[in-house]
């Protein structure tokens, strides 16, 4: 058993001081406020629980900034999407890891704790499944280990090209799969993570362009009992494919097809109307946002307070991870919004209500849904992720409680986050990671001759 003691700590009953949190084999086993015990190791600041991530490509951090170039007829999501198609056609296993590595590394220094991983680059460059079939899940998950990021691989199902069965086009080789080579990817991949602390896997059909409903629900139906993640209704021509093709938009085509429930995990959601924004809210499910991804990418803004007035449950991913940092997730969300109503502290549920704190706890519970996994709260049988914020940063300066989360999400973000522990182990001192160095280096490389060819 390891102890620690915490100056002030956010438990699930509020703001409490001198917290004493015991853990054995990664898990919590005792919360004690008020204690003065002095066996346990003591980390100063305000602990946090560890915020998920839910969705994450995490190759695409390898290209963050190279398609910041307009095009000759303006640029979208499509054109973003052919950019990324030609930087992955020369990623090989050894970059897929060195790439997710400094990824989870920010991801941790920047306040995650635990990620999902929507891993679609199954194959060679020539898009041959390798003599391993789960040889780019395997990098996922050596780069989760050395790391200490939590890990929830959510193996990407993705068939065709287009709505309707069209085939996938050489962009895509590297993703495709028919159902019963997706099933063997998935009991490899299973195997694969059982060897990771602590991880946990589902499914991720990439969205109903990449499928056909037939091939969706044979992966849904034998895929098992763990989450399930989808695109859906990133982008407006995405929504008027679907409805000519399958006649009604992808979310509500989604809820009228299939039990839509807490195992689902809906990415994005931009484009719904006020019924589907409704309906959603009320099925149980996660709807996955990525405010920093869905600015960059111009995809729309989600009816983010709609769908919290009516009960709905939400969490933050880094997507693209064109930047990385939770609080800059959650503070975009919330800005989105009031560029959009003309107003300020929109996601707010009453008066007085911290903003931060809404967000925060939101973010918390539908991540820790979508991910699987027994983590987002310091309790009891709770994974130990935990973030510690610096209480002597200036911009904590008179602040107490609640006000310490709006300071954080709303001003100096990642610059308050000072340690941090995943499972009860300490991954970042002083706001650097442990294998910070080795990391960036390999980083480093790898990127300088991708870039370069």
């Amino acid at each position: 058993m390891t102890s620690f003691l915490f100056d002030h700590a956010l438990l699930p009953a509020g703001w409490a001081s001198d917290v004493r949190i015991e853990v054995v084999d990664g898990a919590i086993v005792a919360v004690q406020p008020g204690s003065s015990a002095s066996d346990a190791k003591r980390i100063s600041g305000i602990a946090l629980p560890g915020l998920p991530n839910l969705h994450c490509h995490a190759f695409q951090r390898g290209m963050a900034g190279l398609a910041e170039r307009s095009g000759r007829m303006g640029d979208n999501f499509w054109a973003w999407r052919a950019v990324m198609y030609s930087f992955l056609a020369e990623l090989m296993p050894d970059d897929v890891e060195a790439i997710a590595a400094f990824a989870y590394m920010e991801m941790l220094e920047t306040g995650f704790t635990a990620v999902g991983e929507f891993h679609y680059l199954h194959h060679d460059v020539h898009g041959r499944p390798f003599a391993d079939i789960g040889e780019m899940a395997a990098r996922i998950a050596a780069a989760a280990g050395e790391s200490g990021i939590g890990l929830t691989l959510l193996p990407s199902f993705y068939a065709n090209g287009d709505f309707g069965g069209v085939a996938g086009m050489r962009g895509q080789r590297r993703f495709l799969n028919d159902p019963d080579n997706f099933l063997k990817l998935l009991a490899r991949t299973r195997e694969i993570v059982a060897a990771v602390a602590d991880a946990a896997v589902g499914i991720a059909p990439h969205s109903l362009r990449a499928v056909t409903p037939k091939t969706l629900r044979a992966v849904v139906e034998a895929g098992g009992s763990g989450p399930i993640h989808i695109h859906a209704a990133e982008q407006t021509r995405e929504v008027a494919d679907c409805l000519a093709v399958l006649g009604q938009p992808p979310v509500t085509w989604l809820m009228n097809n299939f039990d839509v429930g807490a195992r689902w995990c809906l990415v994005h959601a931009t484009h719904m109307d006020t019924g589907e924004t409704l309906r959603l809210a009320r099925s149980g499910a996660v709807t996955g946002l990525c405010p920093l991804t869905e600015a960059n990418l111009g995809d729309g803004t989600f009816r983010a307070a709609e769908f919290l007035a009516a009960g709905g449950r939400f969490g933050v991913g880094s997507d693209s991870n064109i930047a990385i940092e939770a609080a800059a997730e959650l503070r975009q969300l919330e800005y989105s919004q009031r560029l959009q109503r003309h107003a300020r502290n929109v996601l707010a549920a009453h008066e007085g209500e911290s903003t931060g704190r809404r967000l925060y706890d939101g973010a918390l519970g539908g991540g820790a849904q979508a991910l699987g996994r027994r983590i987002g709260s310091l309790e009891v049988g709770r994974r130990a992720d935990i973030v510690v914020l610096d209480a002597e940063h200036p911009d904590l300066a008179g602040r107490i409680d609640d006000s310490w989360l709006d300071a954080y999400v709303f001003v100096a973000g990642a610059k308050m986050v000072r340690t941090v522990l995943v499972g009860g182990t300490i991954v970042v001192s002083d706001g650097r990671h442990r294998a910070r160095p080795t990391i960036v280096e390999r980083y480093r490389k790898v990127v300088m001759r991708l870039v370069n060819k």
